[in-house]
């Protein structure tokens, strides 16, 4: 016996708003059916043992040590900056 059919396929089109040719129908109720096979098969599994995790692999983050570098290059950025005063950028003012 089905687990989907065609009336399901379309009532879940309409509901999400989805336009679908009459003519695919039976294609995604198909499709959908060996999906729902899937997870069934899923279901089967034993996962009594197994902690849950968000990852199938394990990430974890390449870090580097923070270090300041001193850089002598205040006066040439401040020096493209289409209006400055002093060792400030000036700007529009907003309000």
């Amino acid at each position: 016996m089905s687990k989907i059919s065609e009336d399901d396929v379309r009532k879940v089109a309409k509901l999400a708003r989805l336009d679908l040719p009459e003519d695919t129908i039976a294609t995604y109720t198909g499709q959908l059916e060996k999906i729902l096979d899937y997870v069934d098969q899923l279901q089967a599994v034993d996962t009594g043992g197994v902690l849950p995790t968000t990852r199938a692999v394990e990430v974890v983050n390449a870090t580097r040590e923070d270090n300041v570098v001193s850089t002598d290059v205040r006066e040439e950025l401040l020096d493209q900056a289409p209006q400055r005063e002093g060792d400030f950028f000036r700007v529009p003012k907003i309000l």
